[in-house]
């Protein structure tokens, strides 16, 4: 497994969002990992998750420092979703459709196993079922 950490749509939010219940948590882990040099990586889907989020929420505000923040990092990385990565990702959420992981949750689960990584910085509880470990409680 790599030293390096998922974050999802939740786990965005949670620290972009002060008042959201794990914002400490997430702040603790992001600047704990940075001390540790572990590095992040998220999805095309997982960034367009957290947009719509955040503008459904009243915080598309806070969207183009995300953005800016997110093209400059060299902290975290963004996996683009091209069509080989696509059709994998619909067999994967074919073959489990007794789940209910969404798709961008199977994308994310094929990622993570892809580049070997078992940490995630979500409370997303349907990492910990698809053998993954949720960061926030």
């Amino acid at each position: 497994m790599t030293n390096d950490i998922f974050i999802d749509t939740s786990g965005f939010y949670a620290f972009l969002i002060q008042g959201d219940s794990t914002h400490e948590e997430a702040e603790s882990i992001l600047f704990g990992a940075k001390k540790q040099k572990r590095r992040f990586v998220t999805t095309d889907y997982i960034l367009d998750e957290t947009a719509t989020l955040l503008k459904a929420r009243g915080f598309g505000h806070l969207l183009p420092n995300f953005f800016t923040t997110l093209e400059q990092s060299q902290a975290c990385r963004i996996e683009w979703t091209d069509s080989d990565r696509f059709f994998s990702t619909q067999a994967f959420f074919l073959k489990h459709a007794d789940q209910d992981w969404s798709f961008t949750d199977c994308l994310s689960f094929q990622v993570m196993k892809q580049l070997k990584i078992s940490d995630a910085l979500t409370k997303d509880a349907h990492f910990k079922s698809a053998g993954f470990r949720p960061m926030l409680k």
